[in-house]
């Protein structure tokens, strides 16, 4: 569908209530694309009205991980703006007045039902498997004392919107054209604490800060006739409704924090994902590209091409082999220097290194990078491919499955290199292939596979490691000869 060009507001309004969801920056990332593409502003804000389910440190965590996947805010509750406060907790004085005004219109009404009266309602309601299901309506057009004389009685009211009959369940999505939701009941919105619940302080939010455009999840469409009655009990213009596809596990289902560790934002961090490799994959799941040749698209590309039209309605799988083939694109892409920097700041970030990191096995490290670029799928592949050169000498460790591979006459081998080794001037990774060819290969007229075999367990531990003599020439000459004659020794 065409919209306006016109700067448009749009935010994402995350819940403190754990570990950010990767969804979170799914809706993100089209929000901030959008607010992007029509020159207008990203607004953070954050939903904490459910204080039986905050969880102190999420804010941080959001606000970190937003940040670390390149989606900025242009407002926010840590940069401030024309409409703060931007934490709803901050603003419990703001949704009063309207709440009294949809009381004093008719449009609301107080309810005294006890948490055990709603809970036995809702059993026999499907105990009966009524059609109509929600509240009753018991305590609408009743005074407190009136209500205190029935069971069910808590003394501290909540307060429920009025649904009329008549309420309008079409209304246009941006994505989806024209869509019916199914009969709402009859919603709280301000709980017994004082709080409002989402549904109140959506709409007066999203008023006040003026967004103009609301992206967000297709669970809330059945919503969405409830926040257009509100708007339009309280007089204001609503904004344009987008509703994403949801995420969805291989079987399908929504994917969640609970069944799927990838549903964890932090997971990706935690994997050594790169940012922009999941940007890119974000991008992928709501909007497809037209063929496999254009996957790979950068956020700019993203924002110039943006077109609601463009968004799918099928929920994308979450593929996570598509993910690690993007990040290794990706990190191939990078120079060399550049991804020894990722390295070492990941490394840093999940505290396997320490900050300021150690300037010597941060240069090694630098200057191993080459031959494991084109080896790696995420960072945290790095250390474990490279984890011999951080090994000193005496503590390498010959795996079970390395000792198997080794020919009969291995301890030769080893030792006929040693005798090469050892008299190299220039311990490159051309001279030590060099004399190695030279002495084993043609000198005793063994397979390069058997020759190279046992030097390289001897040096690393391992069958499969980085490319030896490059691995050799950064170990050095003093440690690969001390490690070749460990080995043979042992």
């Amino acid at each position: 569908m065409s919209t306006s060009q016109t700067p448009a507001r749009l935010r994402v309004a995350p819940s403190p209530t754990g570990d950010p969801h990767v969804g979170t920056a799914y809706m993100a990332l089209f929000n901030l694309a959008y607010a992007r593409k029509t020159g207008g502003q990203f607004v953070l804000r954050i939903e904490d009205t459910d204080r039986n389910r905050y969880i102190e440190g999420s804010e941080k965590q959001i606000f970190e991980l937003l940040r670390w996947l390149g989606l900025p805010w242009d407002e926010g509750p840590d940069v401030g703006g024309p409409y703060a406060p931007y934490r709803q907790s901050e603003r419990l004085e703001t949704y009063k007045p309207f709440v009294d005004k949809l009381i004093a219109d008719g449009h609301a009404y107080y309810c005294w039902c006890s948490q055990e009266r709603l809970a036995k309602l809702r059993e026999e309601q499907q105990a009966s498997k009524q059609s109509k299901t929600g509240y009753d309506r018991l305590c609408y057009g009743m005074s407190r004392e009136e209500r205190e004389k029935l069971p069910g009685f808590t003394p501290t009211p909540v307060v429920r919107m009025l649904v009329p009959e008549d309420i309008e369940l079409t209304f246009t999505d941006l994505i989806r054209g024209e869509i019916s939701a199914p009969m709402p009941d009859d919603q709280v919105i301000l709980k017994a604490d004082g709080f409002p619940t989402y549904h109140m302080a959506v709409v007066v939010d999203d008023h006040l800060m003026g967004i103009t455009h609301v992206v967000r999840g297709e669970e809330w469409i059945s919503s969405t006739p409830k926040h257009l009655q509100l708007y339009k009990w309280l007089g204001l213009t609503p904004p344009q409704f987008a509703h994403m596809p949801l995420l969805r596990n291989t079987d399908h289902s929504k994917i969640s924090k609970r069944k799927n560790p990838a549903a964890r934002l932090a997971w990706f961090r935690e994997q050594g994902y790169l940012p922009e490799a999941l940007r890119n994959f974000l991008q992928l799941l709501g909007y497809p590209p037209a063929d496999d040749d254009h996957e790979i698209s950068s956020f700019d590309d993203f924002v110039e091409n943006f077109d609601w039209a463009k968004v799918s309605t099928v929920g994308p799988v979450f593929d996570l082999k598509k993910l690690d083939w993007m990040n290794g694109f990706y990190i191939r892409s990078l120079e060399p220097a550049q991804l020894a920097e990722r390295i070492i700041e990941h490394l840093q970030w999940t505290g396997q290194w320490p900050t300021p990191a150690d300037p010597q096995k941060a240069k090694l490290l630098t200057d191993a990078v080459p031959i494991i670029q084109e080896r790696l799928v995420t960072l945290n592949d790095a250390l474990p491919k490279l984890g011999f050169l951080f090994t000193a000498d005496d503590q390498i460790v010959i795996e079970d499955d390395a000792r198997k591979t080794l020919p009969e006459n291995w301890k030769e081998v080893v030792s006929a290199a040693i005798d090469a080794l050892d008299g190299l001037e220039s311990f490159s990774a051309e001279a030590i292939q060099g004399i190695l060819r030279e002495k084993l290969v043609e000198g005793m007229g063994i397979k390069p596979k058997f020759a190279f075999g046992p030097v390289r367990v001897g040096i690393t531990g391992q069958r499969v490691t980085p490319p030896l003599f490059e691995s050799m020439e950064l170990l050095g000459k003093a440690s690969s000869l001390e490690r070749l004659r460990r080995f043979v020794n042992e």
